[in-house]
């Protein structure tokens, strides 16, 4: 296995954490490139599961280092707190397994406040931020004003920056929002302690990938979020903050893209969103609700259900486009299971027109009508499936079908939630 970058190809949760845990056994390094903790891998493995926000599913691995990346927005609250629960399941998560850029941007209590008065005055369609104040970092970081983590080495900086940051912030939160304004020695004294902790995790992330490179071990990236919630190419503006595609992995690594490798889509075999925003395929019936039930849809961050719906192929060109896909692992297959029909979206109609990829204007995904190929389902259960021809006839004409559709090879294929029940299959 080369390098290999993992992205997820719809509105996130298509099972991504599953799939760099499976794809860590052949890994030395896992780095995680952007993102914060506004979303979460929920990890099977046996008779435990583990849910993930901030560190690298591989860190269930022994012997794998994780890093996390200059990209990447880190609550140090909810990364400490990670970190000791880990540690309570007998991992070690010391600082020679998990490494910080000192370059990653801090999410403050300043900032979670602003993403939640922010969302309760908004008029109108609400974004569906989880309020993890992970856009006003990022908004902080573009302004030149962040507290990275690197800061955390001196009190005093970091004092210096939470005055400065709050000179602004506290206009806002009073004279706009109608909020109590927040002390710099509060905010300091919650921080502190858990700041302290991520400088002991501290690393030149850029270095450890090349020097990884040079000596011939393999390293996978992870981003969290889906294709579709990039602030520039997902629906904008139901949108994250970050840019989730394939091509951020290098500024957000800080590495070169030649190093980059494989890209693989992850797919799940029907489609879900968290959340306001366009969903052309969503369903508001009988099956929407079985999709959901046996799916288990909800959110691991927010414990939001989410809105299910038919596999949308014109979102799934996009994202193979813009990310450079060259293969599919598609994901929990076993939920079409008990479906006497399946419903494919090949294309879209817009004012008269056919669209094979989705408008590119703002607010026009919402109009479009989605155009179905309708194909036969199955009934039977298909989670002990251990290899392809385990699968019904139906199951593998659903896949062949994805993969003339889209020209990509599906390579690997799961039927459950356990590291177990995977299916690898190379054309």
């Amino acid at each position: 296995m080369s390098n290999v970058v993992v992205v997820g190809t719809q509105w996130g949760d298509e099972g991504k954490g599953k799939i760099v845990d499976l794809l860590t056994e052949r890994a030395d390094l896992i780095v995680r490139f952007q993102g914060g903790n506004n979303a979460g891998h929920t990890l099977v493995v046996g008779e435990k599961t583990f849910i993930l926000h901030l560190i690298p599913s591989g860190i269930l691995h022994p012997g794998k280092v994780c890093l996390i990346g200059n990209g990447v927005v880190l609550d140090p609250e909810v990364f400490c707190r990670e970190l000791d629960a880990l540690a309570e399941r007998g991992l070690d998560v010391g600082p020679e397994r998990i490494l910080i850029s000192p370059k990653t941007h801090v999410i403050m209590p300043y900032h979670k406040l602003l993403d939640k008065l922010r969302e309760e005055k908004r008029t109108g369609e609400k974004i569906g931020t989880t309020g993890r104040g992970i856009g006003p970092c990022y908004e902080d970081k573009a302004a030149r004003v962040g507290i990275r983590v690197g800061d955390f080495r001196s009190t005093d900086l970091v004092r210096v920056k939470i005055v400065q940051a709050l000179a602004e912030k506290n206009a806002l939160f009073t004279n706009y929002y109608g909020a109590q304004s927040m002390d710099v020695d509060a905010v300091l004294e919650e921080v502190l302690e858990s700041g302290r902790r991520l400088v002991a995790h501290l690393g030149d992330v850029s270095e450890r990938i090349a020097a990884a490179v040079v000596d011939g071990r393999r390293v996978l990236f992870e981003g969290a979020q889906g294709t579709h919630l990039d602030i520039d190419h997902g629906t904008y503006p139901f949108v994250t903050s970050s840019n989730t595609v394939a091509g951020n992995v290098a500024a957000g690594a800080g590495c070169s893209p030649g190093l980059l490798g494989t890209v693989m889509g992850i797919v799940k075999a029907y489609t879900t969103r968290v959340g306001s925003g366009p969903f052309p395929t969503e369903l508001f019936d009988p099956i929407g609700d079985h999709l959901q039930r046996q799916g288990g849809e909800f959110g691991a961050t927010t414990g939001r259900k989410r809105r299910c719906g038919w596999l949308d192929l014109p979102l799934l060109r996009e994202s193979i486009r813009l990310n450079g896909v060259s293969e599919i692992v598609l994901t929990k297959l076993d939920v079409l299971s008990g479906l006497d029909r399946i419903r494919i979206c090949v294309g879209y109609e817009l004012d008269g027109r056919e669209m094979a990829y989705p408008p590119q204007e703002e607010g026009l995904l919402a109009a479009v009508k989605p155009v179905y190929v309708d194909v036969p389902g199955w009934s039977e259960d298909i989670a002990g499936a251990s290899a392809w021809d385990d699968l019904p006839e139906a199951a593998r004409a659903y896949i062949q079908r994805l993969e003339h559709e889209l020209t990509v090879p599906v390579t690997i294929v799961s039927v459950g939630p356990d590291r177990r029940q995977t299916i690898e299959r190379r054309v």
